[in-house]
């Protein structure tokens, strides 16, 4: 039985493409966790309040920025490592996700609030109505 040996440079390239594979997955799997853009297009609500819960519903970004943490944090270890050759391509895709994912986290904080309005500026015209009908 033979026995090869590698060379430290052989292991660390070795390395080096794992750890770019995981970044890779880790972002693939963000990506998936993200919200289809039908989701928070679409809707069968009867009133405003239900297209609200619904958006807010849709908005769930899962476990995606627990998988770009994860991406975030094999990148920054190949990088400090210099272990990329060319690593421009997973800092973009890793920059265009925490960008979409702040979006996402803003627009379901903005949902939250208007979720929350809504039902009180119904209640103050209902009462408003109510003083004029009498």
């Amino acid at each position: 039985m033979s026995q090869t040996t590698l060379s430290d440079e052989d292991l660390f390239g070795e390395a080096a493409a794992e750890m770019r594979e995981d970044v890779e997955s880790h972002l693939e799997q963000a990506r998936a966790e993200l919200p289809s853009a039908a989701a928070v297009w679409e809707t069968e609500a009867d009133n405003v309040l239900g297209v609200l819960n619904g958006l807010r519903s849709a908005l769930d970004v899962g476990d995606a920025e627990e998988q770009l943490r994860q991406a975030k944090k094999w990148y920054t270890m190949g990088e400090r490592a210099d272990a990329f050759e060319d690593a421009d391509d997973l800092s973009e895709a890793i920059e265009e996700l925490e960008a979409v994912v702040a979006s996402i986290r803003e627009a379901e904080e903005n949902v939250g609030d208007l979720t929350n309005a809504i039902p009180e500026l119904r209640g103050t015209l209902q009462d408003l109505e109510a003083d004029e009908d009498e």
